[in-house]
């Protein structure tokens, strides 16, 4: 269809005659109710209108920018690669009907429900049943003569209320029986919560528990299901009574234990992954998305998406059979712990996995409703290295999809196929990257991408680590190399260290038996800073992957603007410019012009600030004004009197480091200082590009490394601490792996 109408004037007779074409189109594909969305630029697809009001919207204002692929009215998204994102409405009119037959892979063109149910479809009885008991509450009023709700629309969005209110049980089940009492007799509404959860099972809302030992040794699965003690500390599957003898451990059960409700000592959730993948082809309006990346996606060398990196490129080329059909599932999985009562100022971890599907376009992909959560792990505390336990359901799961594949109704085409499904990779802050990989990162060896080869050393007077010697990642040629007055003294020839294969891990670690456990104590020594052998090795593409265990660009950013922040300002107890920063320069025997003086009074730098520099540097912060929607009121975290910037939350660090940063410094360091600040904050920049170019990338690589070394002549040993280490490593992941927004947590955490 010829849109080229949609950028003539609007006074024009040709625009008016396409508007009228547009709505035609639209309210033949994608009305509901007699309204569509309007997609002029003030209503900008969020509030759905009549024809005649949505005609003179789009002559008055326009189209809203870049739609050019009509995808919210009725047009399939193909071809497209726009950023368009249509938002989800809240006041839409509801189309029960049409959910259900999504979810159930039905046809929704046709109003017969016997001529719905195709035999061809091969759709189980049970699942038969199920959608016309749901399709008869779509169509049942909530009670006599009512006629805006269903008992399906209404159960639906009285439950999205109570999940967003965070509803108590107890009181859900009092509102019903409130509302039961209010309306009129005959109406339709569960008696309690426990009624409506089978509601919702109903719909294939459901989940696996399961049990696990307390001290994450193993969990109650598979084969080891009915077992009643841990076969590593023989703690009990229950909790034990307050008057039983807890030092028991005997394997001897009471006639009493048989006799009463035993309750797990932990429980862990498993949301199985095979039917959520399965009704992302069975939505007519996600089965053509799922095959973007091989259809629709511009080849033009520049990265976009994931499916233009390497990384994934490899994968196909190592897998064909897999490739050959672009609707299996690539997934990338984010993990990290978070607390559920930090109003309650209690501490509490708990670690959800969640996986994410990579086929769809840009508009779509990375976005929450698209978000599978796996698994679900409880605290009290963190699972550390004994993640890999709580992992097992899923893993087998991953190998079931790789290896059989699940029978698939594609929505698009209206044929069964078979679905496989790999993980590329896995994506979380660096402690979480130590507990699903398997490499400590503490100590000497803290970096898991230098990983044997780390250069640290330690800080005696601060009592730190920090990770220097960034001159072994320049060119050979480079007059740092060679330069060893404004270094450690020494010239620099060494390379930089060699990329970690799975073939390399699997040497190292194919040879120890490590158990896992809380309380195990004499498991074997493993070289160099390994833990364990990641239980994702047992994947059969694992080994073969060029990018594992991604390194996340938001907290790494965040750190790297505190401690630049932190250091500028010299804030106390944050600063990594002290006394004992500058005895530690004294010992090493660098940077002279740190060393304290004779008296014990401490020489300024040329990164000091005086206090008419800390008050520009903060006033400027304080006045900056930004438009809607580009980030927090950063302002609120500034305070000018004394200067000091607290309370910055990872967004607010990303736009400071980004935009506002280089600001600041111009007016108030020397060009000594500021000139790698402000190559530093364009490095994160570039880096975080939704477009990246592959020569652009090779040629940040070498930048970072010239930064890096340039902030060891200026800061003191003590500011190198692993966090801006890593930033050497971001524009080679990022040429592996492509753009940083499909890697890093802040789709997860905000």
């Amino acid at each position: 269809m010829d849109k080229s109408w949609m950028n003539l004037p609007r006074n024009n007779s040709i625009y008016k005659d396409g508007v009228t074409t547009f709505l035609d189109f639209a309210f033949s594909h994608g009305s509901i109710d007699g309204m569509i969305s309007c997609p002029c630029k003030k209503c900008g697809n969020g509030v759905w209108v009549v024809r005649a009001d949505a005609k003179d919207h789009l002559i008055c204002d326009g189209f809203m920018k870049g739609y050019t692929n009509w995808i919210a009215h009725g047009e399939t998204s193909h071809n497209n690669a726009s950023y368009f994102h249509s938002p989800r409405v809240p006041n839409a009119p509801d189309d029960m009907e049409g959910l259900l037959h999504d979810a159930f892979g039905m046809p929704n063109d046709i109003h017969n429900i016997e001529e719905t149910i195709d035999p061809t479809m091969a759709m189980p009885s049970e699942e038969t049943k199920r959608f016309c008991k749901l399709l008869d509450d779509s169509r049942k009023p909530l009670y006599p003569g009512c006629k805006k709700f269903s008992k399906l629309s209404f159960l639906v969005q009285l439950l999205n209320i109570k999940c967003l209110g965070s509803m108590s049980d107890k009181t859900f089940t009092r509102i019903l029986n409130l509302l039961r009492e209010a309306f009129p007799t005959g109406v339709e509404l569960p008696k309690s919560y426990y009624d409506t959860k089978k509601f919702t099972k109903e719909m294939g809302f459901s989940y696996d528990k399961y049990d696990a030992c307390r001290n994450d040794c193993m969990i109650y699965w598979g084969v080891n299901k009915e077992k009643e003690y841990c076969d590593t500390c023989n703690a009990s599957r229950w909790i034990i009574p307050e008057a039983s003898n807890v030092t028991d451990t005997s394997n001897e059960v009471s006639e009493n234990d048989k006799t009463s409700t035993k309750v797990a000592a932990k429980v862990f959730w498993h949301f199985p992954l095979k039917p959520r993948l399965q009704r992302l082809f069975m939505s007519s309006k996600t089965a053509s998305s799922m095959k973007w990346h091989s259809e629709g996606r511009i080849k033009d060398g520049k990265m976009r998406h994931p499916a233009d990196s390497p990384a994934w490129k490899t994968f196909d080329f190592e897998h064909p059979g897999f490739s050959k059909d672009p609707r299996n599932v690539r997934l990338g999985l984010a993990t990290d712990g978070f607390n559920p009562f930090k109003n309650m100022n209690t501490t509490y971890s708990s670690w959800p996995v969640i996986l994410m599907p990579y086929n769809l376009p840009p508009e779509l992909c990375m976005k929450q409703p698209f978000f599978m959560l796996s698994l679900l792990i409880p605290g009290p505390t963190e699972p550390g290295n004994n993640m890999d336990i709580y992992l097992q359901p899923l893993i087998a799961e991953l190998n079931d999809l790789w290896g059989v594949g699940v029978n698939t109704f594609d929505a698009s085409t209206n044929q069964t196929f078979n679905m496989r499904a790999a993980l590329l990779w896995t994506i979380s802050d660096l402690p979480g990257n130590a507990c699903v990989s398997g490499w400590s990162t503490k100590g000497y060896l803290a970096c898991p991408v230098c990983h044997k080869f780390t250069c640290s050393e330690y800080l005696h007077h601060s009592k730190k680590v920090v990770y220097m010697d960034h001159r072994r990642f320049l060119e050979e040629n480079h007059p740092y190399r060679t330069n060893i007055h404004a270094f450690n003294g020494k010239e620099e020839h060494r390379v930089s260290p060699p990329k970690l294969t799975g073939s390399m891990i699997l040497n190292e670690l194919d040879n120890f038996d490590v158990k896992l456990g809380k309380l195990v104590k004499n498991n074997p020594k493993l070289p160099y800073n390994w833990r364990k052998k990641s239980i994702f090795f047992e994947l059969p593409y694992w080994e073969k992957h060029v990018l594992r265990h991604n390194l996340d660009v938001m907290h790494i950013e965040k750190n790297v603007c505190d401690n630049i922040i932190s250091t500028l300002l010299d804030i106390s107890g944050k600063t990594k410019d002290h006394k004992n920063a500058r005895l530690d320069c004294q010992q090493m025997g660098v940077r002279p012009e740190l060393h304290p003086n004779e008296d014990g009074s401490l020489p300024t730098t040329c990164f000091s600030l005086n206090k008419a520099g800390k008050e520009k540097f903060c006033s400027i912060l304080k006045k900056v004004k930004l438009p809607d929607g580009h980030a927090s009121n950063i302002s609120r975290c500034v305070q000018l009197k004394p200067p000091k910037i607290h309370g910055l939350k990872s967004h607010d660090s990303h736009i400071l480091m980004q935009q506002l940063l280089p600001l600041c410094v111009r007016k108030t360091l020397p060009k000594k200082v500021r000139s790698p600040l402000i190559k530093f904050c364009r490095y994160f920049r570039k880096l975080c590009s939704k477009e990246l170019c592959p020569r652009e990338l090779v040629r940040l690589e070498r930048e970072i490394a010239t930064i890096l070394c340039e902030l060891e002549t200026i800061f003191p040993p003590s500011f190198f601490y692993v966090m801006v280490h890593l930033t050497i490593h971001l524009a080679t992941e990022a040429k592996i792996g492509g753009p940083v927004h499909y890697r890093w947590m802040y789709p997860v955490e905000r």
